[in-house]
């Protein structure tokens, strides 16, 4: 299987594939594997997992605002509240968002996030939550982040605990995995201003994983990073996953570069090749090998023909359809799918289709 690997290379595939762990120096020495040989190990330890299917959800994506008191270089859809096209949405205009979502597009789950609002307290997104739950019992609710955590707690002056233990009774079922970007200070110090750390976005998720909230989890690659901080970032995620198994799936979201300060201020001139975008989705899968069985491919950020590669280099997961997502649609990306097109993706490289809920239980094979 692993002939054209190098010896050291082929010794570390043997290694993961007898359940061992990989270290940091280990996962780093694949970024120096043959692109094709690596890929093709990733796509062998994918299938062992997971088989023949892909998955994904169907997903409404829900910004209730763009309003944030953060102003990170990374992020093209941020206000500051005073611009012409700042908003932030009443709980009757969510569920009327909602309302639209479910009952015409047949989502299962609402994806809700939005920028760290200097105003809005606690009560907001309680009422949020319980407006949705009280009209759509049965619809998962999949909102706000690690980080949305973190600021909503400091704003308030309420614990983590408490905020979580409020919104879980509301109806909270889950909780998104953005904002993890990178973990690493030297690199997420340039890259976030006004964010959590990586240490306490880590801390929020296992808070939320203790009090029975799963998350899913996320890494922002291809902008100023080098191979340590990925393979650093993919560790920790593993490291909590053990503790916890919290964690519904790992999720490498490509650098969106249109619109941003990084890319205002040259920083950044232009975005990752997808030929390291599809190393780090592989070797994601070869160092959460034993550990987390899903690896999600963010069509969104990727297109969907790198995306479909992706999904045969350690990718087992299509995220979901994404209707009506906001933020990577402001750095210049083409957002909304359907159930149709994301099965004819999965049929175009002979993978069986499967539409699953939020945790991953399977709904229905196409």
């Amino acid at each position: 299987m692993f002939d054209r690997l190098c010896i050291k290379s082929a010794d570390l595939i043997e290694k993961v594939l007898a359940g061992e762990e990989l270290s940091h120096k280990e996962g780093s020495e694949l970024f120096e594997e043959d692109f094709f040989t690596l890929g093709s190990a990733a796509d062998y330890i994918r299938n062992i997992k997971k088989g023949n299917i892909v998955t994904f959800v169907s997903s409404y994506y829900l910004n209730y605002t763009n309003v944030c008191a953060a102003s990170c270089p990374l992020c093209a859809f941020y206000r500051k509240g005073n611009e012409d096209d700042a908003y932030t949405l009443t709980t009757e205009q969510i569920v009327s968002r909602a309302k639209f979502a479910i009952e015409k597009l047949g989502v299962t789950e609402l994806h809700i996030v939005g920028g760290f609002h200097p105003k809005l307290g606690l009560d907001y997104y309680e009422k949020m939550i319980k407006s949705i739950k009280k009209e759509f019992p049965n619809i998962k609710i999949k909102a706000l982040t690690p980080a949305e955590i973190f600021f909503i707690s400091k704003l308030t002056k309420n614990s983590i605990k408490e905020i979580l233990d409020r919104l879980k009774h509301a109806g909270l079922d889950a909780l998104p995995g953005g904002g993890a970007e990178i973990f690493s200070p030297e690199v997420r110090n340039k890259i976030t201003r006004g964010k959590c750390s990586g240490d306490e976005w880590l801390d929020t998720a296992r808070q939320a994983h203790e009090m029975g909230l799963k998350t899913n989890s996320t890494m922002l690659f291809g902008h100023i990073e080098k191979p340590q901080h990925i393979v650093d970032h993919i560790l920790k995620i593993r490291d909590l996953h053990k503790q916890t198994k919290g964690f519904n799936t790992f999720i490498p979201l490509k650098f969106s570069l249109d619109n941003t300060e990084l890319e205002k201020t040259g920083e950044i001139r232009r975005e990752s090749s997808s030929i390291y975008d599809l190393r780090v989705i592989a070797i994601s899968r070869i160092l959460l090998a034993n550990i987390l069985d899903n690896i999600s491919v963010y069509w969104v950020a990727l297109g969907k023909k790198i995306a479909q590669v992706a999904l045969s280099y350690g990718g087992n997961d299509f995220v979901g359809t994404a209707f009506s997502e906001e933020i990577f649609k402001a750095a210049g990306k083409n957002s909304g799918t359907s159930i149709e097109e994301l099965a004819r993706l999965s049929r175009e490289i002979n993978r069986q289709p499967v539409q699953r809920d939020t945790f991953f239980n399977i709904i229905k094979k196409y």
